[in-house]
């Protein structure tokens, strides 16, 4: 796997952070996110303390706030869900501004936000201080199946040529007078959507009987566990 792949959310430095082991780090971001998700949703107080331990250990890896901020927009859709909570969970009711909201629906959607931002900030710290082939190598010296490294070794070496070929049917289709963001467009861009998935399944096959054809016999040479 080339160096630069993983480029989008890796943040080259030398940090303390950026030369930890990653199998460690892969291990003290699931301790770390088991103990935030079990803490009950009222422990604003914890919460707190939680976001100041992620947002301390960017500040040791030296990656700007600012990277990871821009990044987090991948927690919009679980924004959208906290704030629909308070309006259709059921219990007693409050008045927040101008409408009438359940309280127990206000706190659990307070919990859940919390949680969800602080998740997505560890996990796009990890990302940015660890290379793909790094938590690779370590996700295999953490004893999980071969065949699943394999696969999402095969899914990051290959992101950037299928988002390239969307951009690309996605350029096409303007050029031709298509809005893709356009509500009237959509069946044309669910029919793109079709064929890329067809392309990139037939473009799987063919990888796939070139590495038979090479003496693939479900072991990548140099992919043993450290």
């Amino acid at each position: 796997m080339g160096a630069g792949h993983g480029h989008r959310l890796h943040f080259h430095g030398h940090s303390r952070v950026h030369r930890a082991p990653a199998h460690l780090k892969l291990v003290a971001l699931v301790a770390f996110m088991l103990v935030v998700v079990t803490t009950p949703a009222h422990w604003y107080a914890a919460f707190a303390g939680y976001a100041a331990v992620v947002l301390a250990v960017i500040a040791v890896s030296g990656v700007p706030y600012g990277y990871i901020a821009r990044r987090m927009v991948i927690e919009v859709p679980f924004v959208v869900f906290a704030v629909v909570m308070p309006f259709v969970a059921t219990g007693p009711r409050v008045d927040v501004l101008w409408f009438s909201v359940s309280e127990p629906g206000l706190v659990a959607a307070a919990g859940f936000l919390a949680k969800a931002t602080i998740g997505v900030m560890s996990a796009l710290t990890l990302a940015a201080t660890t290379e793909a082939v790094d938590l690779l190598a370590g996700l295999q010296r953490l004893r999980m199946p071969d065949l699943m490294v394999q696969i999402m070794g095969f899914m990051v070496r290959y992101l950037d040529v299928v988002t390239g070929e969307m951009g690309r049917m996605v350029t096409a289709m303007r050029s031709r007078g298509c809005d893709p963001r356009s509500p009237r467009h959509w069946p044309m861009l669910a029919r793109s959507l079709g064929a890329l998935f067809i392309r990139s399944y037939e473009r799987g096959e063919r990888v796939h009987l070139a590495m038979l054809s090479r003496g693939y016999s479900g072991t990548l040479p140099g992919s043993g566990a450290p």
